[in-house]
């Protein structure tokens, strides 16, 4: 059943072009992410397919009675209390409670932050009868449980689903379809977040060897029409003119020039940075302890992350550390060297008529070549540094507020919920910078996988006040609290001596390799070595052959095909990589020759 068909829809701001004729039917069933880097209309065309946001060119037609749910980037609370704004149901009640809402029922919206608003908009989504569930950003402001949560309710939906997030792993887990806008075009990859990378990759490559060629044929046409046929008539004038104008012209410009150029000059650290001693802080004086007793020093080259579920203190934390409170009993203590930036949750307090350079530039001068240059590079160009800040996306201003904090030039970096509403070109860029940045860095964060890639340890804040260091970063925390489970496919399964895994045909199941079993013999492991890799040759020529079809094709249902082909076929490769790896360590275990 079709639930919304949207077709050649068009949208665009005072200071730049959104997406011109993007089209794009949401069947029942289906689950579309869009994502596109920030400024590009995302949220716009979520409003449009809701049927609260008009385009400004093509039509969008809806089935016959279908319902719509939205959650709203930021959604707005009509008044009453948590329970009620969220539908005021049993149901909706168990769905706050699972948001972290559960202790605010009777609390009146309007003393709620940001964040809990938008848990209470969430929940109000989820249980509102609806053949199709639109939700613009639903896992900011949640914690990794609540998150595992959502993204478990989302994969069980069997209505149609569209939803704006950065959040790789609910794209790898829950969609079925993505839909980049980039430069004002819509690109439809089936599958999730893999491939949608491998397709853009094969996209852009594609895109610039038509280019060459199309350089190439033109310099050609130029040199025959100069050497042979002579200018004299209006026609080979105009030929000449043309080829001309193609050889010296340029290409589309990329949605981004270059990569994002974080480094600044870090002044050095001394060996000591930030110690906390015996650190304990509440609100009030009859309230709860938030936090006690936390010791906690950070070293020059800290990389840490600040995990536990909301309401524990984790923001508490960094405010202590920032020394924006004083803590009810313990010291803080600053080393003399230390140049410290804090990037809070809310966005710092900017002025909504300032230009992007203004706020840069900053209240004691005028904006001057330093600040476009930083503008630049963080891809603020062109028009854009002279936008309004009133202006700009959400994502936008988030990334504006990391320019601002990093023109501090910082060598000790508080991130408080970095990732809310960024790109995921800007993400990846954010995790190169913090991989080598030669500072200090203390992370409060939900995103698995920018835990997951920027951290080395964790600190753990469970309820009771306590923080407690873990080593082996997010992985090695959630290993420990999942009691020896590991995630796999999406679930939680025990892990085992063998773990079955799936063969690279694609059906049936294989050993891994029989690790630690002496039974095995030397040439039934050596025969297993062979085999997997028979079937990685194999399977890359497939998936090169994928590549090669991919690079000329320009139909876009026969992109989706191939690209999901392509996503199948890269994960036969790592199952028989797995399988030649264990197979590999077994015999090098026992002694043996290959």
């Amino acid at each position: 059943m079709i639930l919304v068909d949207a077709a050649a829809v068009s949208a665009s701001r005072p200071t730049k072009r959104l997406f011109d004729e993007v089209s794009v039917t949401i069947s029942s069933g289906e689950r579309l992410a869009i994502v596109g880097i920030n400024g590009t209309g995302k949220s716009t065309l979520l409003r449009v397919l809701a049927g609260t946001g008009t385009p400004e060119s093509g039509s969008v037609r809806f089935g016959r009675d279908v319902r719509v749910s939205m959650l709203e980037q930021d959604p707005r609370l009509s008044g009453g209390t948590v329970s009620t704004g969220a539908g005021g149901t049993w149901e909706s009640d168990a769905i706050l409670d699972k948001l972290g809402m559960g202790s605010m029922l009777d609390t009146p919206v309007e003393q709620l932050s940001g964040g809990q608003a938008k848990r209470v908009a969430l929940a109000k989504a989820l249980v509102t009868p609806a053949d199709l569930l639109i939700l613009d950003e639903p896992t900011n402001h949640l914690d990794i449980d609540a998150i595992a949560w959502l993204e478990d309710r989302l994969a069980s939906w069997t209505g149609g689903l569209v939803l704006v997030t950065h959040d790789r792993h609910v794209l790898d887990r829950v969609t079925t379809r993505i839909l980049e806008l980039d430069r004002g075009a819509g690109h439809l990859h089936d599958g999730g977040y893999q491939s949608y990378l491998d397709a853009k990759a094969v996209r852009e490559e594609q895109a610039a060897t038509s280019e060459q060629v199309r350089r190439n044929l033109a310099k050609t046409e130029l040199a025959w029409l100069r050497r042979g046929a002579p200018a004299r008539t209006a026609k080979p004038k105009a030929r000449i003119a043309t080829a001309t104008a193609i050889v010296e012209g340029r290409a589309e410009a990329a949605a981004r020039t270059g990569d994002l150029d974080l480094h600044r000059d870090v002044p050095r650290l001394g060996d000591v940075v930030v110690e906390l001693e015996v650190v304990g802080h509440r609100w009030t004086p009859d309230s709860p302890w938030l936090l006690h007793d936390v010791e906690l020093r950070l070293d020059p080259r800290e990389r840490l992350g600040v995990v536990g579920v909301n309401g524990t203190g984790k923001s508490t934390l960094l405010e202590l550390m920032a020394k924006r409170i004083v803590p009810e009993v313990g010291e803080v203590r600053w080393g003399s060297t230390v140049r410290l930036a804090t990037y809070d949750q809310h966005g710092s307090q900017m002025d909504g008529s300032l230009r992007v350079r203004e706020a840069i530039a900053g209240p004691n001068r005028p904006p001057d070549y330093r600040d476009a240059a930083l503008a630049e590079s963080f891809w603020f160009d062109g028009d854009a540094q002279w936008a309004p800040i009133s202006s700009l996306s959400g994502g936008e201003r988030r990334r504006l507020q990391l320019v601002l904090t990093l023109a501090e030039q910082p060598n000790v970096l508080l991130l408080d919920e970095p990732t809310n509403d960024l790109d995921l070109d800007t993400l990846r860029a954010l995790e190169d910078f913090l991989e080598t940045w030669p500072g200090a860095l203390v992370v409060v964060s939900h995103d698995r996988a920018f835990l997951e890639r920027v951290v080395a340890d964790v600190v753990v804040l469970d309820g009771t006040g306590t923080v407690a260091r873990r080593p082996g970063g997010y992985a090695g925390w959630e290993e420990e609290r999942r009691g020896g489970r590991r995630r796999r496919g999406g679930s939680m399964t025990l892990a085992e001596p063998e773990t079955p895994v799936r063969s690279p045909s694609g059906g049936g199941v294989a050993a891994a390799s029989g690790a630690g079993d002496k039974s095995v013999s030397p040439s039934t492991l050596r025969h297993r070595l062979r085999s997997a890799e028979r079937d990685m040759a194999t399977i890359q020529k497939e998936h090169d052959q994928l590549v090669s079809e991919l690079a000329v094709l320009t139909d876009h249902v026969q992109l989706a095909e191939v690209s999901r082909r392509l996503a199948e076929v890269l994960e036969r490769l790592s199952i028989a990589e797995e399988s030649w790896l264990a197979a590999a360590a077994d015999i090098e275990d026992r002694g043996l020759e290959s």
